[in-house]
């Protein structure tokens, strides 16, 4: 029995490793139409993060990953795609709070939950690495001071 356990541990983490991103149209802050399933595209490795204006360790992660994009995208290319779960009602707050920040990030609201549910997020904030190919390859769930350092190595 515990032989079956891990192998079905690690083929789920293997599947997890290799899965992609999902059919699902969302709107950015402009009101342009995207899908999802073309982020993992550009052949660069692309950062998902799942967010709200509302939450306190979302804005810390996002101000402490603001602080080292640059060299990130320099040194990687990575395309970092924050995407708010706050309600429709609330879309309004969105874009004010990341321009009054200065993030560089591509923004995309999730006001129904749909790319939420289709990715599994149950808490916020809640991330995904892809590689240059469109694989997921790393998730993280909440934010630590210094976590964006362990994502940097999966970056790499």
């Amino acid at each position: 029995m515990k032989r079956i356990l891990i192998s079905l541990f690690f083929i789920l983490l293997s599947w997890h490793c290799m899965a992609v991103l999902p059919e699902v149209t969302l709107s950015d802050v402009n009101g342009k139409t995207v899908n999802v399933a073309t982020l993992g595209q550009s052949g660069k490795p692309v950062i998902i993060s799942f967010f709200a204006t509302w939450c306190k360790p979302c804005m810390r992660e996002l101000t402490a990953i603001n602080e080292v994009y640059a060299d990130w995208q320099e040194e990687t290319g990575v395309e970092m795609y924050i995407v708010s779960v706050d309600q429709a009602q609330d879309s309004h707050k969105v874009k004010p709070l990341v321009d009054g920040n200065g993030w560089e990030y591509h923004v995309l609201l999730d006001p129904n939950g749909t790319f939420k549910r289709a990715m599994n997020v149950q808490s916020i904030p809640h991330m995904f690495v892809l590689d240059s190919k469109g694989k997921i390859v790393y998730t993280h769930v909440g934010y630590s001071a210094g976590d964006e350092e362990e994502v940097r190595t999966y970056l790499r």
